[in-house]
């Protein structure tokens, strides 16, 4: 059978009642009238094709997830999987991450994970890493106070950016681990591997992982 072509696979996007494209209709409506519970909101930022979104929606039941991404074959991926499996705490929104804020009401988020996002290695582009002081009040906007944000690279210009950048920026650490797996730790970052992290490790990448909260 022949792959779908983009133009359906948008298409279907725009059918699918778990993918919101461009469309905030939800803002300060997510526990009411989507996930219909009080349960915590965990993002995915530059999800994907959304394994860490659909990783931690099977092993956490009682926690809502929801993946954003702006490309829409990534997102079709991910939400045909969490059709499939029936993942009803599950949500993707297609948009861009600087325009978070028209989704989610002050303090409406508890934690947000970052799994491998670009980096942006050329010159003038670091106000595009997504640790960048350009989120980071995003961030600090949505969550709830002491929510946790999760940074998870291969990237060691991206990894030392933003301690730099928390360094000046109110913020704490939480974990720093600079080898997941030299430390033993990826198994307590729930034992997800992403497409992209299982490339890394074939290439002898070191991973690297930070969590720390915006004061």
């Amino acid at each position: 059978m022949a792959s779908k072509s983009k133009l359906q696979k948008f298409a279907e996007l725009a059918d699918n009642p778990i993918v919101f494209q461009k469309n905030p209709i939800l803002k300060g409506k997510w526990h009411a009238d989507y996930f219909k519970n009080n349960n915590p909101i965990v993002l995915e930022l530059a999800c994907g094709k959304g394994d860490y979104t659909l990783g931690m929606a099977k092993l956490f039941p009682e926690k809502n997830f929801i993946g954003v991404d702006i490309k829409g074959n990534r997102i079709w991926s991910a939400a045909r999987i969490a059709n499939l499996e029936g993942l009803q705490h599950v949500a993707f929104i297609r948009e861009q991450i600087d325009l978070l804020y028209n989704y989610f009401e002050e303090a409406e988020v508890d934690e947000i994970w970052i799994t491998f996002s670009d980096p942006f290695l050329r010159d003038g582009d670091a106000k595009k890493r997504l640790t960048s002081t350009k989120f980071l009040p995003i961030y600090k906007q949505i969550l709830k106070p002491g929510g946790l944000i999760h940074l998870k690279t291969d990237s060691d210009v991206l990894y030392a950016f933003t301690k730099e950048t928390l360094a000046e920026f109110p913020s704490s650490i939480v974990k720093d681990y600079s080898d997941v797996y030299a430390m033993q730790k990826n198994d307590e970052l729930h034992g997800i591997q992403t497409y992209y992290e299982k490339m890394h490790l074939k290439d002898k990448r070191t991973i690297k992982y930070l969590c720390f909260q915006l004061q």
